[in-house]
């Protein structure tokens, strides 16, 4: 490559950072701004505050792709949660700044891919209005892969240290985590860049269509109607025993369980609690399993989103049942309801 080639080169390079300006510092500032809120406008990091960051986690897990068992582990361990959760806001912090600034700017584009991509697996799935939290994850993921390749430019940290240390923009490790001209033939560099691309394409309209249905067939948004699963229900002696499992619905607040009813195969009914009733339910009768827990309110039960728990409702009339089918129905404020049937047999 001759000298002209290099400077035409080293050109391309400069315009390519300098365009990509406004995308850097305002991507910089949606990573730092989330270390920001948490630990300077709000404490979201104390786990005993309401907007405990572990507790918007929990919520990511009854959808989430391909990393639920992570984020299964982590609520269940609330100890290593919080460790997760403080680490994962300081490298926030960390990429959003640097990339603000433009020092390491490749590192930090791996930094900002990283985590885009553990949004969207998370929680893509989630948004009341629009599509969220999808469109977080895979703008993010986009701007990582595009920054990555144009580095930063004249207005940065990058440009100041390689024009005060001339030799650094010569090392191959400096230039692969912070800027300046890729040590890579042009026919390799439109690879990259289309299979890159491409690939990143796909798994937009991936999760698009897993997450929303938002290619083809029918349009689904699990953030709008709450959704409750029961599970593993029994009656033996006067205690009623069930799982509650919230997997869809609005994420800012909880299903607001307003009744309890068992009723005989008949459709007689044996056991009809009230708002009034589970407003009053005995914390020491549910065991929750995560971070998220479900607990009494003013009128109601309430159940955030992915939160789990077993609820014991014990009642002397329960022990003279006789061995049969039953239906238990929970009702949420807003009218919606989940049937379960279960067997008494001892």
């Amino acid at each position: 490559m001759n000298h002209i080639e290099i400077k035409n080169e080293n050109k391309s390079y400069h315009l390519a950072g300098l365009f990509t300006l406004a995308l850097r510092l305002v991507v910089g500032w949606i990573y730092f701004s989330a270390f920001w809120r948490r630990l300077f406008l709000a404490n979201k990091l104390d786990p005993e505050t309401a907007g405990y960051i572990g507790e918007k986690f929990n919520h990511f897990l009854p959808n989430a792709l391909g990393i639920k068992p992570i984020i299964e582990y982590l609520v269940t361990n609330p100890e290593s949660l919080w460790w997760a959760m403080a680490s994962f806001t300081i490298v926030e912090g960390i990429v959003g700044l640097l990339l603000i600034l433009g020092l390491f700017t490749r590192l930090m584009s791996i930094g900002v891919f990283s985590l885009a991509m553990g949004i969207l697996l998370g929680s893509g799935w989630i948004g009341t209005t629009c599509l969220d939290e999808w469109q977080i994850g895979v703008l993010g993921i986009a701007a990582g892969f595009t920054i990555f390749f144009t580095g930063s430019s004249k207005y940065s940290l990058d440009y100041w240290l390689t024009n005060k240390y001339s030799t650094i923009k010569n090392r191959k490790w400096y230039v692969l985590l912070g800027s300046g001209v890729l040590p890579l033939a042009q026919n390799s560099l439109n690879k990259i860049v289309l299979i890159g691309s491409i690939g990143i394409l796909s798994l937009t309209l991936f999760t698009n269509q897993y997450f929303h249905g938002g290619v083809w067939g029918t349009l689904h948004n699990k953030s709008i109607k709450p959704k409750i699963e029961i599970a593993n229900a029994t009656l033996s002696n006067n205690q009623l025993s069930f799982e509650v499992y919230r997997v869809e619905g609005v994420d800012v607040y909880g299903s607001f369980l307003i009744g309890i009813r068992l009723d005989d195969e008949n459709g007689n009914p044996i056991l009809n609690l009230n708002g009034n009733d589970l407003a009053k339910f005995p914390a020491t009768n549910i065991k929750n399993n995560y971070v998220a827990k479900v607990k009494p309110g003013e009128h109601s039960l309430i159940i955030p989103l992915g939160a789990k728990a077993t609820l014991l409702i014990n009642e002397a009339p329960l022990a003279k049942l006789p061995n049969g089918s039953y239906k238990i129905t929970l009702t949420d404020i807003s009218g919606a309801q989940w049937k379960s049937k279960l067997l008494k047999n001892n």
